[in-house]
């Protein structure tokens, strides 16, 4: 089951003054592999990190990336990358997140979130169909 929490990154606030503290990096666990990775600053990676920790059981689209539908939209800045890396995780169309295991060039727009660190293996981690993976930060 997926606990899907609200776009609040209100309980991110340092202690010591009003400066927010967000963490760059986060885990994925598939498995028994964890890969980590960084996240950027944009709104849209803040709204996606104070959701964490998150469970979703996402699905293979077009054998190059795992997709999952969320019921709400991000706030997306979208723009074409001209290409995917192994690695990178995106937000499409609004809503969808994407961790894709291929490169490859695209026409396609998306709101980078971040980047696997080092992706080797990922691909394998993944495997075919549907998978469970785990996003969590890293304090």
């Amino acid at each position: 089951m997926t606990v899907i929490k609200p776009f609040d990154t209100t309980d991110n606030k340092s202690t010591t003054g009003n400066n927010f503290l967000i963490s760059s990096k986060m885990k994925i666990i598939i498995g028994s592999k964890t890969f980590t990775a960084t996240l950027n600053d944009s709104e849209a990676a803040k709204a996606f990190k104070a959701m964490l920790p998150l469970t979703l059981n996402m699905d293979d689209f077009n054998r190059n990336e795992k997709k999952y539908d969320f019921p709400k939209s991000f706030p997306t800045k979208s723009v074409n990358p001209k290409n995917i890396k192994t690695g990178d995780l995106m937000i499409w169309s609004g809503n969808t997140l994407v961790l894709f295991y291929k490169s490859f060039p695209t026409p396609y727009s998306y709101t980078k979130l971040g980047q696997i660190d080092d992706p080797t293996g990922l691909a394998a981690a993944l495997g075919a169909g549907s998978v469970t993976i785990t996003f969590e930060s890293v304090n």
